[in-house]
């Protein structure tokens, strides 16, 4: 037996990706317990990020200023856009360093399955993007999924009227990855995409 209240933070802990019943339950007796030093400040972190954090409007980051802080920073190529599905794969390109152009977060994948077509995800606004480059190019970093395939064709094929040079990210061997432990689909991509030394 729970107090509606305890109940009530479970269930939402439970919806956060990772988290199943146990472990929400475990999570909310740690936040109860260091209420002081974890729960309130947590709290308090949620309701300022809830009140202050938008996407940017220009490339569907996440920041408390729109434009956002990529999108502003006059040090990166405004020739160059990278595709991506997601804010967490943005993120991801970003601790990688070795990007220094603007991106564009589609906001998902096309999926048949799931009803999500192009309609549903800021395709039109990347075209519309990529018409403005001047000898630009767009990068499709989407995953190497079904999904992300098909969604990577759709927007090459949609992509091509634009202009812009259109390239993918490569996909095959993890740097410190040992052949015999990869699965198929991914040696026959690093064998595809090989390229001269």
């Amino acid at each position: 037996m729970t107090s509606p209240e305890l109940e009530q933070l479970i269930q939402l802990l439970r919806k956060l990706p990772g988290l199943g019943p146990r472990s929400a339950r475990r999570a909310a007796l740690y936040l109860i317990k260091r209420r002081e030093a974890v729960m309130l400040p947590l709290a308090d972190a949620l309701v300022r990020a809830a009140a202050r954090i938008r996407p940017c409007s220009t490339c569907g980051n996440l920041d408390t200023i729109d434009p956002c802080a990529i999108c502003a920073d006059p040090e990166r190529d405004p020739a160059t856009i990278c595709v991506v599905e997601e804010v967490a794969d943005l993120w991801a390109l970003e601790r990688a360093g070795g990007y220094r152009g603007r991106y564009h977060v589609l906001g998902g994948m096309l999926s048949a399955i799931d009803g999500i077509g192009p309609e549903d995800l800021a395709i039109a606004t990347l075209i519309a993007r990529a018409r403005a480059l001047s000898d630009g190019e767009v990068i499709l970093a989407t995953n190497a999924t079904v999904e992300g395939q098909t969604t990577a064709h759709y927007l090459s094929d949609a992509l091509t009227a634009t202009g812009v040079r259109l390239s993918r990210l490569a996909h095959g061997v993890p740097v410190g990855g040992e052949l015999d432990y990869l699965d198929d689909g991914t040696l026959a991509a690093a064998l595809s995409a090989r390229r001269p030394i």
